[in-house]
């Protein structure tokens, strides 16, 4: 994940050697060499996802190549701030270390569970999931798209839940491989640790607007951002709206950065005109050229 990229290009190697010293070891070794069960522990995850994005950005940013608007699902926020001007990547990589171990230490393992909900609405799923609470925290997570929502919270719950949502008509449910139940109300122990590390944080006004989760609003100012990014901690990823409000506002061309390709696939949910790529790897150079200059 991100080796050819620092292999070819200085700038991104720049980034990783910049996380290196951020963290005070090496996230680089860790992201290009394994093991795979240490990066996969979500406080090694988070800062390796950004700093692979972040590298990916400034490969493009080098190339003049730099976006009018920018928003990120979940921990991809943080990656637009970065790109935006917002905060620094040597802050944002300490930030989010903690954030990934707030949120794995606010819910023990096997205590809370996510599921994909696909083919019901939203409305029907946050119905299902109030039905099936029973006094337990479940609701949705991640409105991805139409008729593809994540659920979280207490493991009963969401299998409960599941269950509820075959009966009212969802195509499939999906429990989901994950360590920990993001984005709802038992991470509010995490949002509250992570508080005030995001308010001592050094901010300036965005150079683009960045399209929050919790709220699919443009953040032009530092201190608003962070509050979305506080409250995104325990709060549903709205990323269906916030597709919505990037096409609202004219967007017609998406690039992807960092490792992977499920916003690209969104955009096309959302958009079948709109122009997309990705970027996490040399090859794909081109194709966001291309896409930059449509």
């Amino acid at each position: 994940m991100g080796r050819a990229l620092a292999d070819q290009f200085r700038e991104a190697r720049l980034v990783f050697e910049e996380a290196d010293d951020a963290l005070g070891e090496s996230l680089s070794t860790l992201i290009f060499n394994g093991p795979a069960e240490t990066l996969t522990l979500t406080e090694n995850t988070q800062p390796a996802i950004l700093t692979v994005s972040t590298a990916a950005y400034r490969v493009l940013s080098s190339r003049g190549l730099e976006p009018s608007v920018v928003a990120g699902h979940s921990l991809g926020e943080y990656s637009a701030h970065v790109a935006a001007g917002t905060f620094g990547f040597a802050d944002a990589v300490r930030v989010v270390r903690h954030r990934g171990r707030y949120m794995q230490e606010a819910v023990p393992v096997g205590i809370g569970a996510m599921a994909a909900i696909l083919g019901l609405d939203a409305a029907s799923v946050e119905q299902a999931c109030a039905e099936a609470a029973m006094g337990e925290v479940v609701g949705a997570a991640n409105l991805n798209a139409p008729g593809q929502v994540v659920i979280a919270g207490a493991a009963a719950a969401v299998g409960r839940a599941i269950e509820r949502a075959k009966a009212m008509g969802a195509r499939r449910a999906i429990p989901l491989q994950v360590s920990a139940p993001f984005h709802c109300a038992l991470m509010k122990p995490a949002e509250e640790r992570l508080a005030p590390q995001l308010r001592a944080l050094t901010v300036t006004t965005p150079r683009v607007p960045v399209v929050a989760n919790v709220d699919a609003q443009p953040k032009a100012d530092g201190a608003s951002a962070i509050d979305a990014l506080i409250t995104q901690v325990s709060a549903p990823v709205r990323w269906d709206d916030v597709m919505q409000r990037l096409l609202q506002d004219g967007a017609t061309s998406f690039v992807e950065v960092g490792p992977g390709t499920v916003l690209t696939g969104l955009v096309r949910k959302a958009s079948r005109e709109s122009k997309s790529a990705h970027i996490d790897a040399p090859e794909h150079l081109a194709s966001v050229e291309a896409v930059f200059k449509s």
